[in-house]
């Protein structure tokens, strides 16, 4: 995924309310952007960090500036939960993620399941079971090469976890995908210190036949690219 337009460098001052985040442009100029992350960004809201934004020319927009992405030691870490998505569906139809080769068509956000979840992706072919794939952004990394999700108790995610699994069950194809929009990590392991359901739920999702697989991204202020596989470890 190619940014539009490059990026404007900043130095985050403060992360706050969740969806807002005050920078110190070049020049001195402070300004307001938005957040586009809910999660608690263990790790990546360090005061004084290096931090990119877009800008858009909306009229209507409050705040002009979107927070992409930020510098953590010598990695560049994307946290805009917006475009893990579409850094998937890249991957897919650019035959990057081989386990996802082989479907003639891809539909996004399809309503399903008991508890009335969207899944990010849905893919058919025919003779083949239909593939519903659940997206999952992965910023934190506690230790070297290990990403962690998530970053904050979710609900939401083991919720999808459920319905991966009622899926499978009922014979269709369900596979999880962490997007880990960061160049250091080797593996992703379940945060099982942060929330210990969703670790459980994640390993039962496994044993029911649920597929997870994890691919890193290569992170540059001109574009975002999954691009690799990481093992998916849960001890």
């Amino acid at each position: 995924m190619r940014f539009s337009a490059r990026l404007k460098p900043a130095r985050l001052l403060r992360r706050y309310k969740r969806f807002l985040a005050d920078v110190e442009l070049a020049d001195g100029q402070v300004l307001t952007a938005v957040c586009p992350n809910t999660g608690s960004m263990l790790g990546c809201c360090e005061p004084g960090s290096p931090v990119w934004l877009s800008e858009s020319d909306s009229p209507t927009r409050k705040y002009r500036h979107t927070w992409e992405m930020v510098q953590v030691g010598r990695v560049r870490i994307g946290i805009n939960t917006g475009l893990p998505n579409r850094l998937v569906e890249e991957a897919v139809t650019r035959g990057v993620i081989a386990e996802l080769g082989g479907y003639t068509t891809l539909r996004r956000e399809v309503p399903f399941g008991a508890e009335r979840s969207r899944v990010d992706l849905l893919l058919r072919a025919d003779g083949r079971p239909d593939c519903y794939v659940e997206v999952k952004n992965v910023t934190a990394a506690v230790s070297a090469g290990v990403a962690l999700f998530p970053d904050a108790v979710s609900a939401r995610g083991t919720k999808h976890l459920r319905e991966l699994i009622r899926l499978v069950a009922d014979g269709r194809r369900a596979v999880l995908v962490y997007c880990v929009q960061r160049a250091d990590v080797r593996e992703v392991r379940p945060a099982d210190a942060i929330d210990p359901l969703y670790g459980r739920t994640l390993r039962e999702a496994l044993a029911a036949g649920v597929e997870v697989l994890a691919y890193g991204a290569r992170v540059t202020t001109r574009e975002i690219v999954l691009e690799r596989p990481l093992a998916v470890c849960c001890p």
